[in-house]
């Protein structure tokens, strides 16, 4: 799509050099989105290309996640044997369904600021426990957990001009036993519900609700719960108002394998803890 209401592209190299955010800016990175309809509003993009930040960081604490990181990047990251959630990042890669020209650009820190339902970086970084360090518009940082990040459809608590500059997950969470779930109305369609369910060494199990949601719900239990006790917590928590409604499905299914999909990981999960 050809953005005819551009009149400037700036190219900063250094955080210093970010223009003054004003109405009709946008930042670009993969564009995917942005070229993909006509954005009439826009006047001037802001290309984030030449900030050149490491894609993917792995430090003692965290694995740092570029908001410019592409998912082939993400999707070919060599992960620690230990890291025994690794899996669960070429799940989530996978549940775009999207094209090799798709992963070679669209960014991590987009299908955040996105904020769908079935953002997969969104699933795959709040189960997780990422959090976001967010370069304000009016200058300093502020961190925000991403399952506090986005708050609706196409709804999170970025302000104008705010940037997201990466994602930071912590070592211990990819050492957790994790189980996926996920599923949509067509074959190859976009996710109705994406489950991820993690287990730390002390038995606590943190259920990661998103794409049924209209935001990311976690649940966490200090103990295994049984199936009774999970429908009852996922029930009381996921209100009906939460659950997100369009095309690819409607309240009551998604809830309804909300439910189902819950319950099959924690009997993965329970299966594989020791006795």
């Amino acid at each position: 799509m050809d953005l005819n209401t551009i009149t400037a592209v700036a190219h900063p190299q250094t955080r210093a050099q970010l223009p003054v955010w004003t109405a009709g800016d946008a930042w670009l990175a993969g564009g995917t989105w942005l070229f993909s309809e006509p954005q009439v509003h826009l006047r001037r993009l802001i290309d984030l290309t030449d900030l050149k930040w490491p894609a993917l960081t792995i430090t003692n604490s965290h694995l740092s996640i570029a908001a410019t990181c592409t998912i082939a990047e993400l999707d070919g990251l060599a992960c620690p044997p230990d890291w025994l959630a690794a899996p669960l990042i070429g799940q989530c890669c996978r549940a775009f369904l999207a094209s090799f020209k798709i992963w070679k650009t669209a960014t991590v820190g987009g299908n955040l600021c996105m904020s769908l339902p079935a953002g997969p970086m969104i699933s795959l970084t709040s189960a997780l426990g990422g959090v976001c360090t967010i370069w304000k518009a009016g200058g300093g940082e502020q961190e925000i957990p991403v399952v506090d990040l986005v708050t609706g459809n196409q709804r999170n608590r970025l302000s104008p001009g705010d940037l997201i500059r990466q994602i930071d997950i912590p070592i211990a969470a990819l050492r957790r036993r994790s189980a996926f779930r996920q599923i949509s109305l067509a074959p190859v369609g976009r996710s109705a519900a994406l489950l991820i369910g993690s287990l730390d060494p002390d038995g606590t199990l943190t259920l990661t609700v998103t794409a049924s949601t209209v935001r990311p719900i976690q649940l966490t239990f200090r103990k295994a719960p049984d199936a009774n006790a999970l429908r009852d917590a996922i029930t009381r928590q996921i209100t009906d108002d939460l659950y997100h409604t369009d095309i690819h499905g409607k309240p009551l299914w998604r809830k309804h394998m909300t439910l189902r999909l819950a319950e099959e990981i924690r009997g993965e999960l329970a299966a594989g803890a020791p006795s």
